[in-house]
């Protein structure tokens, strides 16, 4: 397998954010720095996808603060993302980010390809599924081990959401009024934010600090543990 596509669904839709995973580096608003993959060239092609399932915020990062976007393959209804094609050797090394470990290694994704999904561990993107085909080579993308329901939900930064609308509006065309709509229809926006507070979020510099819109207040929420319980589902 000389090329595969990667389905970016959250912060990885805008393309210079996703550089980061390959020429190294943070984007505005992170608190981590990528060291970037062995091969740091841009993806071959770009394409937008829609996927079977949900996207919706929960966890806590400590990379962004907040919650961030998930996939949750069986969820109600259906999601947009960007695919990148790029190499076994970037993909590899794109997860390996993803999982806070260290790249260089090349994943075996037989089993992936074969059955459709691969369990890589327990923690957060690092279950890794097909959602797709494009010219003949598969469309994979990662997630949780935990499915949308089995999870709190917590509400992005500013800055977070701000990157992923940005993403969207690059990789699907779309205007603010659209990527709004969209991203409020996230399951686990919560009632943080509505309408005028994403226009302004998508309308301001991305300089944001992680902090949430000047005077809401977040939901108390429990912390979601680094390995949660799953119900095992055929």
């Amino acid at each position: 397998m000389d090329e595969i596509w990667y389905a970016a669904y959250g912060t990885n839709m805008a393309l210079d954010r996703f550089t980061c995973y390959l020429t190294g580096g943070s984007p505005p608003g992170a608190r981590r720095v990528t060291p970037g993959a062995r091969d740091p060239a841009l993806p071959r092609d770009i394409r937008p996808v829609e996927m079977r399932g949900c996207v919706y915020f929960a966890w806590e990062s400590p990379t962004w603060g907040g919650g961030i976007a998930f996939y949750d393959p069986a969820g109600e209804g259906r999601s947009v993302g960007r695919a990148y094609l790029l190499t076994l050797g970037q993909l590899s090394d794109v997860v390996a980010q993803e999982m806070h470990r260290t790249p260089g290694a090349d994943l075996d994704l037989r089993d992936l390809v074969t059955d459709g999904t691969a369990l890589l561990g327990p923690g957060r993107y690092e279950s890794m599924h097909v959602v797709g085909q494009i010219d003949d080579a598969p469309v994979v993308t990662m997630t949780s081990s935990w499915a949308a329901d089995e999870i709190s939900y917590n509400p992005p930064v500013a800055v977070y959401l701000a990157t992923m609308g940005r993403g969207l509006a690059e990789g699907q065309g779309w205007d603010p009024d659209q990527v709004t709509a969209y991203l409020l229809a996230r399951p686990g926006i919560g009632d943080v934010w509505d309408a005028d507070s994403v226009r302004a979020v998508l309308a301001a510099p991305l300089t944001g600090n992680g902090l949430r819109p000047h005077g809401s207040v977040a939901h108390d929420r429990p912390r979601v543990p680094e390995h949660p319980v799953r119900d095992e589902r055929s």
